[in-house]
C-alpha cells in the first residue's frame, strides 16, 4: 500500500498557523482568532467523475482537490486554518503519484500558509476518491451568504469564465493534457468584499447553477448581459455561462465595485431583479430565459 502521508507533510513547519496540533495526534487542535466564528467545508474529489488520471498529471489533481476546498472558504469571505485529507488509494496506484499528488496541493496549501493538519488513508477497491476537508474562519457575523441580494444589486464575477469547459472539450476531442490549466481560489478577494457584497458563491457547477442557488436563496431574479460575461480564451458564451469548474466568485452588491480587487478582474454582468427569473439579453436587447445548465449533483 502507498504511504499518502509522509512526515514530511505534518502540520506546523516552516510558518505560523493556528494549529496548535497536528498529525501525529488522534485529533487536530485548533486556534481561532477572538471574535470569529468557524467555517467547515468538505469536498469530494472522484475519479471518473471528477478527474481521469489519463487527462490531468498528479499535481494537477492535487491542486484542484485543494483548490475546490479553498474557493469555498474565500466565498464566505473567509480565511483557511487547515486542512484534512481522506485518501483511499487501490493497489496499482504507485507511490510516484501519490508523492505527485502531494506536491501539487501543498505548493497551494503553502501559497496561502494552510497546514494540513491530519486526515486518513484507505485502500479502494476501484478507483481513487479524495475528501478534503477545509476549516476556516470569519470575523462574527460577517461570512458571507447566498441569501442576501437584493432587487437593484449588481451582479459581478471575477476573472473569466468557461477555461475548464474548453478544456475538457478539448480533451475528449483527444487532446493532451495541459498542465497550466489551474484554478485559483480567490481567498483575498472574498476576504476584501466583505461589507461589501450582499451575497456570494463560487462557481463550482457553472454560472447558470450558482445564480440560480444566489437567486433562490434570496428570492429574486437576475438579468445578465451576454456580452458582459468574460469568457476565457477559447471558451464560447455557453462554456461562459453553464460550465464549471472555474472556481470564481459570482457576487451581488448594492453598491459600485473596482474593477480590480486584489489584483483580479472583477466584471459586472448584470442586475438583480424582483421576482424569481433568470434572463440574458443579447446584444440587440432581446431578452430570453436564463436557463439552469450547469453541473447538477445527482441529476
Amino acid at each position: 500500500m502507498t504511504q499518502a502521508h509522509p512526515s514530511q507533510h505534518r502540520a506546523g513547519v516552516g510558518y505560523p498557523h493556528p494549529v496548535i496540533a497536528g498529525i501525529g495526534d488522534d485529533c487536530a487542535v485548533l486556534g481561532l482568532k477572538p471574535g470569529c466564528e468557524v467555517l467547515v467545508t468538505t469536498d469530494f474529489s472522484l475519479e471518473g467523475v471528477h478527474f481521469r488520471r489519463d487527462w490531468a498529471p498528479p499535481a494537477v489533481i492535487g491542486h484542484r482537490c485543494l483548490a475546490r476546498g479553498l474557493s469555498d472558504i474565500a466565498a464566505m469571505g473567509g480565511e483557511p486554518l487547515a486542512v484534512f485529507l481522506s485518501l483511499a488509494l487501490p493497489k496499482s496506484v504507485e507511490q510516484g503519484w501519490v508523492d505527485k499528488f502531494f506536491k501539487g496541493l501543498l505548493k497551494l496549501a503553502n501559497r496561502y500558509k494552510v497546514a494540513l493538519a491530519g486526515g486518513d488513508v484507505a485502500q479502494s477497491q476501484q478507483g481513487i476518491l479524495a475528501d478534503i476537508i477545509v476549516v476556516g474562519q470569519a470575523p462574527k457575523g460577517r461570512a458571507l451568504m447566498r441569501s442576501g441580494a437584493r432587487a437593484g444589486d449588481g451582479v459581478y464575477v471575477t476573472g473569466e469564465l468557461g477555461a475548464a469547459a474548453a478544456e475538457m472539450q478539448r480533451l475528449r476531442g483527444r487532446g493532451r493534457p495541459r498542465p497550466e490549466v489551474m484554478a485559483e481560489p480567490r481567498l483575498l478577494v472574498g476576504q476584501a468584499i466583505r461589507g461589501t457584497a450582499s451575497a456570494c458563491i463560487d462557481v463550482s457547477d457553472g454560472l447558470s447553477t450558482d445564480l440560480s442557488h444566489i437567486c433562490q436563496e434570496s428570492g429574486v431574479g437576475a438579468v445578465i448581459e451576454a456580452e458582459a460575461v468574460p469568457a476565457a480564451k477559447g471558451a464560447t458564451l455557453e462554456m461562459a455561462l453553464h460550465g464549471g469548474e472555474d472556481y470564481e466568485l459570482l457576487f451581488t452588491s448594492a453598491r459600485p465595485v473596482p474593477e480590480s480587487i486584489a489584483g483580479v478582474r472583477v466584471t459586472l454582468i448584470g442586475e438583480i431583479v424582483r421576482g424569481r427569473k433568470m434572463e440574458l439579453v443579447d446584444a440587440s436587447g432581446k431578452r430570453r430565459e436564463l436557463p439552469v445548465r450547469g453541473w447538477e449533483h445527482l441529476r
